[in-house]
C-alpha cells in the first residue's frame, strides 16, 4: 500500500501543477473548452486515486472542484474570476496535501479541507461574483438520493456508508457498470459494489502493457558511470591498436589483427550508444520545472499589490535531471527579484507610459550542447552606475573595476552585494544572488545579466545539456592538458611573436576588431611558455585565450572537484591516452578569465 501511495503522489502531483498553469490559461480564454475539459478530467483522475487512498480531504476538494468544472464546460455556470480563485486554491490544497505526503507526512495527519474553501466553491459553483467566508461550520443534512455525476462519498443520517456512491468515487472514469434503476439499501449497495467489483475483475487482472517504469535515481547515476568507464576504455583502446597498427604483422598474425581491430571498433560503437541511451534516461523537460512557477507569481503579485503576467516558453526543451532538480531554488530567487525589484506598481508604469499589467518571462531553448533559460522583465531596469557605487561603497571592488555596465551588472552575484535599503517580506534583487550563480556554476554552468534602464532586465543562463559528457577542445599549457568547453570556443587563429598594445595590455584584431589577448597558463598560475596559438572565446565581452597548442576535441567523461576548490577549474577527465585533464569553468571563460573571488577579498 506504501508503494502505492508513493506512486500515486508522484502522479497526482504532476495533474496538480499541471491544472495550475491550465487555471492561469483559462484566466486569459475563459471560454476555451479544451481547458475546461482538462481541467475537469484532471481533478476527477485525482479524486479517483485520493478515494482509494481513503485521503477524504482530497475526494471533497476534488469534487466539488470537480462540479465546479462540469457545471463550468455545460454552461451552467460562469468562468468568473470567483472562479478561477476558487480552483486555484483547491489545487493548491491538493498540492499542499500531496507535498505532505511527499514529505512522509501520515495521511492521517493531514489537514481536513478548509470551511473557506468549501464555501468559495459552492459560491463558484452557483456563479456568484463575490465570497464571503462563513461563520461557522454548517452540517448540510444528506440528499435522499445521488446523482450519476455525484460521486462524491456522502455520509447518510447516521455512520452508514452509502457504498455505490463511495465505489464511483474510487473507481477510473469509464469502468463504472451501468446505473442500477432503483436505490438499494445499504445491504444491496454492498452487495452490488462485491459484483461489480467481481465483474470486472478479469479485466483489472488482466496484464496491462506497461508504456514506462519508474527507476531509482541512484540505479541511473551508476548506470552511467559504467557506460562511460566503457567509452574511457574503447577509446584507450582504440589508441593502444592505432599504436600495435604501426608494427608489421605476418602470418597468422595479420588476421587476428584485423579481427582484433573490427571488433574494437564494434565495441567502441555500442558503449557509445550504451552511454548516449543512458543519458537520454536522465533527460527531462524543463516543463516540469516551469509548471510550477505560475501559481507562485500569483501569489507573490497578490501579496505585493501588482499585476502581472508569467508567459512560458521552450518547456519541452529537455536538460539533464538532476539541472531541474537544483535550478528550482534559483529560479525561485530570480522570479521573486523580479516581482520585488524590478516590476513597477501600477502606478510608476502608468506614469512611464507603460501597460499597467506588466510581464515577466520564462523561456528555455537549446543552442549546440547548451540549453539557455532566461528569466526577463520588463520593469525598471537597473542602473550601473548606482550599482557600481554601491559595490564600492560597500568595499566589494575598487574604483578602478567594473568600467563597462556589463560588468557593473555582475556585481550584484558578489556576496553581500545588495541595492535594497530595506529588506521586504520578498527579497531584493541582489540579495542572495551569489547563491543562484553559485547554484549555476555547479553544473558548469554560466549567468549573465543585461538590463535596461526604464525598459526591464534579463537573466540569461547557459547549462550543458548532459553533465557528465561533454564536448570540449583540448589544449596544452607549460606541459598541461587542459580542456575548454566547445561551447565557447569560436576559432581557433594564430598569434603573432608582438601584439598591438591597449592600456599596456596585448590587443590582436580579430575580424577587424581588437579584442584582448590573455595567457591561460598565466592566469592559472602556471609558468610562462612560449604561446603561439589562440583561441577567440564567445563570451559578452570577446577576448583571445593564448596556449602553447590546440591537440584537437574530444567529448569528455567529467568528474568534478569534491575535496578541493581550484579557480577556473570545474573538474577532471581522461583522455583517450589515459592522460589527466583539467577542464575549465564554462563561467569562468564567459567572464573573461577573472578570478572572481578577488573582488570580494
Amino acid at each position: 500500500m506504501e508503494d502505492m501511495l508513493k506512486e500515486f503522489v508522484v502522479e497526482a502531483l504532476d495533474l496538480a501543477i499541471n491544472v495550475e498553469e491550465h487555471l492561469l490559461s483559462l484566466e486569459r480564454n475563459p471560454g476555451d473548452m479544451n481547458t475546461l475539459n482538462a481541467v475537469f478530467r484532471s481533478f476527477h483522475t485525482i479524486k479517483g486515486g485520493a478515494g482509494f487512498m481513503n485521503l477524504t480531504a482530497m475526494v471533497s476538494a476534488c469534487h466539488l472542484t470537480e462540479n465546479l468544472f462540469d457545471a463550468l464546460r455545460t454552461g451552467q455556470s460562469p468562468v468568473t474570476p470567483i472562479a478561477i480563485e476558487a480552483a486555484l486554491e483547491a489545487s493548491g490544497f491538493v498540492a499542499d496535501q500531496l507535498t505532505a505526503l511527499s514529505n512522509g507526512t501520515d495521511p492521517s495527519q493531514l489537514s481536513t479541507m478548509p470551511k473557506s474553501l468549501e464555501q468559495l466553491l459552492n459560491d463558484a459553483i452557483e456563479g456568484k461574483t463575490s465570497s464571503k467566508k462563513p461563520a461557522a461550520q454548517v452540517i448540510k443534512a444528506p440528499e435522499a438520493t445521488s446523482s450519476a455525476n455525484d460521486s462524491t462519498p456522502p455520509q447518510t443520517g447516521s455512520d452508514e456508508v452509502n457504498w455505490e456512491a463511495y465505489y464511483r468515487a474510487v473507481v477510473p472514469e469509464g469502468t463504472l457498470p451501468e446505473q442500477q434503476a432503483s436505490v438499494p439499501t445499504r445491504k444491496d449497495e454492498h452487495e452490488a459494489v462485491k459484483t461489480s467489483l467481481a465483474s470486472n475483475e478479469v479485466k483489472q487482472n488482466a496484464p496491462i502493457k506497461e508504456e514506462s517504469i519508474r527507476i531509482d535515481a541512484i540505479k541511473l547515476d551508476v548506470l552511467l558511470e559504467v557506460a562511460g568507464e566503457s567509452v574511457q576504455a574503447a577509446n584507450q583502446a582504440a589508441v593502444l591498436l592505432e599504436k600495435l597498427l604501426q608494427f608489421k604483422f605476418d602470418g597468422e598474425a595479420a588476421p587476428l589483427m584485423s579481427a582484433l581491430t573490427e571488433t574494437l571498433t564494434r565495441a567502441s560503437r555500442y558503449s557509445t550508444e550504451l552511454q548516449r541511451a543512458t543519458l537520454a534516461t536522465r533527460m527531462q523537460p524543463v516543463g516540469r520545472l516551469f509548471q510550477k512557477f505560475p501559481r507562485l507569481i500569483r501569489e507573490l503579485a497578490k501579496d505585493l499589490g501588482k499585476d502581472v503576467d508569467l508567459n512560458i516558453s521552450g518547456a519541452e526543451t529537455e536538460v539533464d535531471r538532476v539541472v531541474v532538480d537544483s535550478l528550482y531554488d534559483p529560479l525561485v530567487h530570480m522570479l521573486r527579484n523580479a516581482l520585488d525589484h524590478g516590476i513597477e506598481t501600477s502606478e510608476e508604469r502608468a506614469q512611464s507610459n507603460k501597460s499597467l499589467r506588466a510581464t515577466i518571462s520564462l523561456k528555455a531553448w537549446q543552442e549546440a550542447s547548451s540549453v539557455m533559460i532566461e528569466v526577463s522583465d520588463d520593469g525598471k531596469g537597473m542602473d550601473a552606475s548606482r550599482l557600481r557605487d554601491k559595490a564600492i561603497a560597500k568595499g566589494l571592488i575598487s574604483t578602478h573595476e567594473a568600467h563597462s555596465d556589463d560588468e557593473a551588472f555582475q556585481l550584484v552575484f558578489l556576496p553581500g552585494f545588495s541595492t535594497k535599503e530595506v529588506a521586504s517580506s520578498v527579497s531584493g534583487r541582489g540579495v542572495g544572488m551569489d547563491v543562484v550563480k553559485t547554484a549555476v556554476e555547479r553544473h558548469r554552468g554560466g549567468i549573465r545579466i543585461s538590463s535596461k534602464l526604464g525598459s526591464g532586465t534579463t537573466f540569461l543562463i547557459r547549462l550543458p545539456i548532459e553533465l557528465s559528457i561533454i564536448p570540449t577542445m583540448l589544449v596544452r599549457t607549460d606541459g598541461a592538458s587542459l580542456a575548454l568547453p566547445m561551447s565557447t570556443v569560436q576559432r581557433v587563429v594564430e598569434l603573432p611573436e608582438t601584439f598591438e598594445s591597449v592600456g599596456g595590455h596585448p590587443v590582436l584584431r580579430d575580424l577587424g576588431r581588437p579584442l584582448p589577448v590573455r595567457s591561460l597558463g598565466r592566469v592559472l598560475g602556471y609558468e610562462k611558455s612560449t604561446e603561439r596559438v589562440g583561441i577567440v572565446i564567445a563570451a559578452p565581452n570577446p577576448y583571445i585565450l593564448s596556449v602553447d597548442a590546440v591537440d584537437g576535441t574530444a567529448d569528455l567523461v567529467i568528474k568534478p572537484l569534491t575535496c578541493l576548490t581550484t579557480p577556473g577549474i570545474t573538474g577532471t577527465a581522461r583522455s583517450a591516452e589515459g592522460e589527466l585533464v583539467l577542464v575549465i569553468s564554462l563561467s569562468f571563460l564567459l567572464d573573461g578569465c577573472r578570478v572572481t573571488e578577488r573582488l570580494t577579498a
